[in-house]
Formats: structure tokens, C-alpha cells, sequence
């Protein structure tokens, strides 16, 4: 009775709603110890800590996204197999979610107020990706994490060198999306096409832009 009422579609509408409400809204639990909590703290100019934040509101943004992103293509992926994989890899993004929101918090700033526009899109963008089948879906996946490694890459360039505790996140983050896109690509991701990795990274482009500041 449980499995037939988790499967219906009301449930899964309510599931998801609560899903989206609780990631636009920072509400966020780590399975994991944030990897900031055995790093040095230091002392940050005024710029230097409006300029971390701004990085770190927009690797939150970027979390609001995968988060949006996992759950579409795990409600609407073609095969059960899928649907474990890419609820799995949203539980474990879950844990960057909360990481740099604390962060956040800790640097005296805020999430982006425009999560909410994110969210919705990157749902539209995963929900195109499932239906296209599994195969184009897990590639969406691969060139996403490869795009999201370079990016917290370029985040450890940018950081003040000293704020020990924002970079130890970024590279645990970073460490992690290695994983996620390795996965996806061992399960049979087809290539994305490059029309739609330029689409993509104008995407993102648009995104960190705004993130930061807003």
C-alpha cells in the first residue's frame, strides 16, 4: 500500500513541491561534517569578505540548480535504475547545499533572492533532458559537473587566499562533482551536442553574473 501510494502521482507532485520549497528557501540538511569546520578561520577585510560571500552565493546558486536538476530527471527518468541513481547523487549535492549556505551565513551574507527563477529553470532544463532518455540525461549530467568543476576551480583562483574555510568547501564541492560526472558517464551517457554546451555555459554565464551580486 506504501509503495503504491509513494507512486502516485499526487504524492510524487507534493514530494516534489516540498523538494523545491525547502531548497529555494535554504532549508538544508548535510550528511556530511562541513569540510570548513576544521579549517583555520581569518581575519577578512570588508572587501574581502563581500567578495567571498559573493562566490559562495553564487556556489549556493549552483546547488539551488543541481538540486532542481536531479529531481526532474529522477521523476521523469525512463528507468527505475535511473531514478535511484539521480535521487542518490541529490542527496549527496545536499550536503554543498548546506555547506555553503552556512557558509554564507557565517560570512555575514544571504542566498541569492533569485533562487526561486533558478530553480524553475534548471527543472524545465532536467525535465527536457529526461525525456530525451536516460542515456541523453546522464550525458546533460557529465557536461554539467565538467562545466561545475572548471567553475569551483576558478572559485579556488578567486578566493582570498587566507579564508581557509570557504575554499576548504569549494574543494570538497569540487572533489565531488569529479565523482558525480565519472558516475553518470560509466553508466552510458551519450555526448551532448555542442550547440547545447554553449547554450549551457551561456546559462551559467548569466547565472554567476547575477548571483553574485543579487
Amino acid at each position: 500500500m506504501a509503495a503504491n501510494r509513494y507512486h502516485h502521482p499526487l504524492d510524487r507532485f507534493i514530494s516534489g513541491a516540498d523538494k523545491a520549497l525547502r531548497v529555494i528557501a535554504g532549508v538544508a540538511s548535510a550528511s556530511r561534517p562541513t569540510p570548513a569546520a576544521h579549517a583555520a578561520d581569518a581575519a577578512l577585510s570588508e572587501s574581502e569578505q563581500r567578495h567571498a560571500a559573493g562566490l559562495m552565493r553564487v556556489n549556493h546558486v549552483g546547488e539551488v540548480c543541481a538540486q532542481a536538476l536531479y529531481n526532474s530527471q529522477a521523476r521523469f527518468a525512463k528507468s527505475d535504475a535511473m531514478k535511484l541513481q539521480f535521487e542518490q547523487a541529490g542527496r549527496e549535492e545536499e550536503d554543498h547545499l548546506a555547506w555553503t549556505a552556512q557558509r554564507l551565513a557565517e560570512l555575514g551574507s544571504r542566498t541569492s533572492l533569485l533562487n526561486p527563477l533558478f530553480y524553475a529553470g534548471a527543472y524545465a532544463v532536467g525535465t527536457v533532458a529526461a525525456y530525451l532518455g536516460d542515456a541523453h540525461s546522464l550525458g546533460f549530467v557529465v557536461e554539467t559537473e565538467r562545466q561545475v568543476e572548471a567553475h569551483l576551480a576558478s572559485h579556488l583562483d578567486r578566493l582570498p587566499p587566507q579564508d581557509a574555510k570557504s575554499r576548504a568547501i569549494v574543494e570538497q564541492m569540487r572533489v565531488d562533482e569529479v565523482a558525480h560526472g565519472a558516475a553518470a558517464q560509466a553508466l552510458g551517457a551519450a555526448t551532448t551536442p555542442l550547440p547545447v554546451r554553449v547554450v549551457m555555459q551561456g546559462m551559467a554565464k548569466l547565472m554567476t553574473g547575477s548571483a553574485y551580486y543579487i
